[in-house]
């Protein structure tokens, strides 16, 4: 296995669900002597196996700089390095279990320190991530376990003095060069007669929380279990072969995401997300998003933009846009995909209203890198804003997930079936029944293709 990589998993939930998690990894190399930007291995005991515990993280001030110290179970090994657009730390570790409030890394900053905050979780198989926003320049001065006194434990400290910028640029130069490229996801190709392949991806995830809403509850554990109910849903009708990216809670990258989907041969892509805004309970209910060059409105835009940052959230330099191919079949395939996607767009909307509050402007478009696969109609669904505390209410609701994933399950049987792809299940039909048990009204939500 390549250095924090994660192989493809399979399991079953009631029938054949694949589940393909690859995480990008980032190799750095030690640093040279003086270099300011980047540091070695930390020593650890290697006969302890167990991944450390974290219970406890805090900032200090350190004179002009600053300290991230965590309370560990036993050292563990670290190096650090940095990267610009935005000015980041990132210390990547070997497996730190975090038994933390992830908003620990968002409080504490003052205004004279360099770092703004920063956050941490699992990275890849095997490794975790701490990732510290900057306010300018820096440089890591040490990165250090230290063990305290009278207990088994041990102070896992990362501290920062700060730099100048042609140092720093010239750091995360070095860093960059130093990292191996995405390693390349699992492949798995299915034969155009079998069943088709439908990708469910749980937003967000790791390192990557996404966003936090009333009550801490974290976008990337409530996408993981909204998309695992719908993946079970889904396969119980034995109609399709269901991926899942991710099935821990782990980090993996935009371009693997869309890897994962390609190389699968996916017949349509559902990308599940949760928002916050400031307004509140002002602004509530479902969007479905696909994708365009041009975003519908400001939001839409707005909120691809921070979507699209995620990777740069992990410690990654940034995703860049994907490639436009100048090539008349390719244009083709593109259009015709967009159109597959708006039809289940529209399909998935009209099957949510019946159960669930859609936002006043359901159907919606912007740049989300996620569903810039050429060939495979894409959505992402926002089920509601965690800043809103009945749509909170609603979404960590047992009862109110089986009616939602129920509506997704019917789409997609509706979707399929107007191309000829399934017939109709009996699961199907009770999943149709339990959106709406007029008949009429579900031919009336076929999509014209």
């Amino acid at each position: 296995m390549d250095h924090g990589t994660q192989q493809g998993r399979a399991r079953r939930l009631g029938g054949r669900i694949t589940v393909l998690a690859v995480g990008a990894c980032l190799s750095v190399s030690s640093a040279l002597a003086g270099d300011p930007g980047v540091t070695g291995p930390v020593a650890v005991d290697a006969t302890k196996l167990q991944p450390a515990v974290a219970v406890a993280a805090r900032l200090e001030r350190a004179g002009q700089g600053a300290r991230v110290i965590f309370d560990l179970t036993r050292p563990v090994e670290a190096r650090a390095f940095v990267l610009e657009n935005p000015d980041r730390v990132v210390v990547e570790t070997s497996q730190v279990n975090f038994q933390l409030d992830s908003r620990a890394g968002q409080s504490g900053a003052t205004a004279s320190g360099p770092v703004k905050a920063f956050r941490f979780g699992s990275y890849a198989a095997g490794k975790s991530r701490i990732v510290i926003d900057l306010r300018g320049p820096a440089r890591v001065a040490r990165v250090e376990s230290e063990p305290i006194a009278g207990r088994d434990a041990t102070h896992f400290v990362i501290e920062l003095a700060r730099s100048d910028r042609t140092s720093f640029h010239e750091a995360a130069i070095k860093a960059a060069a130093s990292q191996s490229p995405p390693p390349a996801a699992a492949v798995m190709r299915s034969p155009v007669d079998e069943k088709p392949v439908v990708v469910i991806d749980p937003g967000h995830g790791g390192i990557d929380p996404g966003a936090t809403g009333i009550g801490g509850i974290l976008e990337k554990q409530l996408t993981f279990d909204f998309a695992s109910t719908l993946a079970a849903k889904l396969t119980a009708t034995g109609r399709y072969n269901v991926i899942l990216t991710r099935t821990t809670d782990t980090f993996v990258s935009l371009r693997d995401r869309v890897k994962i989907t390609r190389d699968a041969n996916a017949a349509l892509f559902v990308s599940i997300h949760a928002d916050t805004v400031a307004e509140g309970d002002s602004v509530s209910g479902a969007t479905v998003y696909t994708a365009s060059e041009k975003a519908s409105d400001a939001e839409a835009a707005h909120l691809a933009d921070k979507e699209n940052r995620a990777d740069q959230d992990a410690g990654l330099e940034a995703t860049p846009d994907a490639s436009e191919v100048s090539d008349i079949l390719f244009d083709l395939t593109r259009r015709e995909t967009r159109t597959y996607s708006h039809a289940f767009q529209r399909t998935l909307t009209g099957y949510w209203q019946k159960i669930a509050r859609l936002n006043k402007n359901p159907e919606r478009a912007a740049g989300f890198w996620v569903l810039k696969a050429p060939d495979v109609p894409s959505v992402l669904l926002e089920l509601g804003y965690l800043s809103s505390a009945s749509d909170v209410a609603a979404l960590t609701s047992p009862q109110w997930r089986e009616k939602a994933t129920g509506a997704i399950a019917a789409s997609i049987a509706t979707f399929f079936e107007a191309r000829g792809r399934v017939r109709p299940s009996q699961i199907d039909q009770a999943n149709l029944q339990a959106v709406d048990s007029d008949k009429t009204a579900v031919v009336a939500l076929r999509p014209h293709l």
